[in-house]
């Protein structure tokens, strides 16, 4: 008997193709839908066609069309609670949040995987850019760059637990866009030529500041000031600011500025020199390791602290309470609060967590 795989259909092309490659190999497929968020969730009409909606409908197309069963789930009141709630309260206290890590980790591979295992499936498949192998000798399961670096989505994904990596299945993980598509197009699919998503699925405009406002109400203006305490200026709300900024500030000095802190405490938007927006170390905290269990000692690997970002040599040192510090070769630019450090070992996912 074949297994069973419940694929989660994004409504997008590469989680489509998935389902075609699974049918061609033999397994027994059906699709399914995450249903996050309501029109009036996220600021728009109730009467408005909303992106989540289409989603779901191109989704449901493509079932159709390959002939498998088609499921909607909603998670609408968990998506609010992990990601959008957790998203508005990381800016309010002054970190800089990554959604899309926090939505696989609380509901594609986890409310999603939980739901599918439920209903008797042996596996989901996604259509993230990844591969995964079985070690032998360790006798657990690594995750792998896809070889597209371009597309590579494996810094999303630092979170997965072994039991996750071993349901799991990432049918397009070794492929290129171009031929995904072309797939798509040989089938038929109503997706072969939809755009990729670019911005963050819940805020459409791609205005944070406003999003955020709307939901926590106008945030009060302060000092703009340089790193020994001199007032520059007034900041217009620290959700307004990331670090590493240098444009859009709004004030002038005798050299570029950048911004290298949000003082919450003191309401104070703290500017510095070009030396002053790199670091030498860092420390992140709720850290997950995928080739072993904690860390005992300390490794030498790679690290990114931004998504797409090129992965630099350090070395992670293991701390109290599944915390790490990590130790630059070299300074590093712009390391932001609230963003995800993630190390790699080559091609290999060693782990990550999030930035303190």
């Amino acid at each position: 008997m074949s297994d069973r795989v419940l694929v989660a259909m994004s409504g997008g092309v590469d989680s489509s193709v998935s389902v075609k490659l699974l049918l061609d190999e033999g397994y027994d497929v059906a699709g399914a839908t995450m249903h996050l968020y309501n029109n009036e969730d996220i600021g728009l009409e109730r009467s408005r066609t909303c992106c989540s909606l289409n989603d779901v409908e191109d989704a449901r197309l493509v079932a159709l069309k390959l002939g498998i069963d088609f499921h909607v789930f909603n998670f609408s009141s968990d998506f609010k609670e992990y990601v959008i709630d957790n998203f508005v309260d990381t800016y309010l206290h002054g970190a800089t949040p990554n959604p899309c890590i926090e939505c696989n980790k609380h509901l594609k591979f986890g409310k999603f995987l939980d739901r599918a295992l439920l209903l008797g499936y042996d596996h989901i498949a996604t259509g993230h850019y990844v591969t995964k192998e079985f070690d032998e000798n360790s006798q657990r399961w690594l995750l792998k760059r896809s070889g597209d670096r371009m597309k590579d989505q494996s810094y999303v994904l630092y979170g997965m637990t072994q039991e996750q990596l071993k349901r799991t299945l990432f049918p397009v993980g070794e492929m290129n866009k171009d031929k995904i598509r072309s797939i798509a197009e040989e089938n038929s699919l109503v997706n072969a030529d939809k755009p990729d998503s670019q911005d963050i699925c819940f805020i459409p405009d791609g205005d944070y500041a406003k999003f955020i406002t709307e939901r926590a109400g106008e945030q009060p203006d302060g000092d703009i000031v340089l790193s020994d305490g001199s007032v520059l200026g007034k900041h217009k709300g620290l959700i307004n600011y990331t670090v590493g900024q240098r444009r859009g500030i709004g004030v002038s000095y005798s050299e570029p500025l950048f911004v290298i802190n949000k003082d919450i405490n003191s309401n104070k938007l703290v500017m510095g020199t070009k030396d002053e927006v790199f670091s030498i170390s860092l420390t992140a905290s709720d850290v997950n390791f995928i080739p072993f269990d904690k860390l005992t000692e300390p490794i030498e690997c790679t690290a990114q602290t931004r998504y797409h970002q090129q992965d630099v040599p350090c070395c992670v040192y293991p701390l109290d309470d599944n915390r790490v510090r990590v130790e630059f070769k070299t300074p590093h630019k712009a390391i932001s609060k609230g963003q995800a450090v993630v190390f790699y070992d080559g091609e290999y996912v060693v782990g990550g967590g999030t930035i303190e």
